[in-house]
């Protein structure tokens, strides 16, 4: 998602691969800094005087034989391709459908998606992210990395209707952002809005297994509902600041 966004913000070749490199490493830092700010801040109010609720067994440290690095990266690689192979094509076919039916006779694919179920979706969130500088395009690939995060790249192909296949390309995957627009005309994904975009990422939590896993940890819905809330508001007041300081600045 980063890197697709990032493509996005910086699509000359000619830009130093650091400038890329240092966007990408901006969000991871954002995100490990959000996380001890909020354990400080939790420390000091919600969990004021409480004993820990999880405590992690550390292992013995040692320098990995590059045997055990290798079987490790297998089996991590093996876990993903089996995700892509069912969440990811599961979940695309499903928002293929969505975004196809219902039908609209004698319509372009634009006018196809807003018609849809997923567009008719998208045009209910829209007023609450607007502020954001998003339209209803987006709240779809919002929500579906709910199931997981990856599925961000692939719902973006939906909704753009992007097709790999030359003999009938729309747009590269890369250029579909850059060639998205506003009814007025203007450009949707300009490099504030992509910034924008990663930073929400940043702070929101869309993984559906994430929540599970603290539901059984906590024994209740209480820290799940809270995580859930804390998470999603932080996400848009950030991009809220992000997005007017930006604007502000002439950044847009």
């Amino acid at each position: 998602m980063y890197l697709l966004l990032i493509a996005a913000i910086v699509p000359d070749e000619q830009v130093p691969v650091l400038t890329k490199v240092g966007l990408m490493f901006t969000m991871f830092a954002l995100g490990t800094g959000g996380a001890f700010f909020f354990a400080w801040l939790f420390k000091r109010t919600l969990l004021r005087g409480e004993q820990p609720m999880m405590i992690l067994e550390l292992p013995t440290y040692h320098i990995p034989s590059l045997r055990s690095v290798g079987l490790h990266m297998l089996e991590r690689a093996s876990l993903f391709l089996r995700k892509a192979g069912t969440v990811i094509l599961a979940i695309s076919i499903v928002l293929w459908a969505l975004t196809s039916f219902p039908r609209k006779a004698d319509s372009t694919p634009a006018e196809q998606i807003a018609h849809s179920y997923a567009g008719q979706l998208g045009h209910v969130l829209e007023p609450a992210i607007e502020p954001l500088g998003f339209n209803w395009q987006i709240p779809v690939g919002l929500t579906t990395p709910l199931a997981a995060r990856d599925v961000f790249v692939s719902s973006m192909a939906v909704i753009f209707n992007v097709d790999e296949n030359e003999e009938h390309a729309t747009v590269p995957l890369r250029q579909a952002p850059l060639a998205a627009r506003w009814p007025d005309g203007r450009a949707l994904f300009t490099p504030l809005v992509c910034f924008t975009l990663m930073v929400f990422y940043v702070f929101a939590l869309q993984c559906v297994s994430t929540i599970v896993v603290v539901r059984r940890e906590t024994g209740s819905w209480k820290w799940p509902l809270v995580q859930i809330g804390y998470m999603t508001a932080t996400a848009w007041l950030a991009c809220f600041v992000v997005r007017h300081v930006g604007l502000a600045l002439g950044f847009n």
